[in-house]
């Protein structure tokens, strides 16, 4: 996965973390959390605050289905 995966992150973020709401995640723990994933395959300093907004966003929404 990289940065641009927010829905694929939101989905194996919803999974690792299933008691988490999104909402009470900070940026810096989000992108450490994101860098942790197995899966996850990109530069950590590829990522800015309008991505981790976007993957929180898309955990909101993921959390809420």
């Amino acid at each position: 996965m990289k940065w641009t995966d927010v829905f694929d992150i939101a989905i194996e973020l919803a999974d690792k973390f299933p008691d988490t709401d999104p909402l009470t995640v900070n940026f810096v723990d989000l992108r450490r959390w994101v860098c942790e994933l197995a899966q996850f395959d990109d530069d950590p300093d590829r990522c800015g605050e309008k991505i981790l907004e976007a993957i929180q966003q898309a955990w909101i929404e993921e959390v809420a289905e």
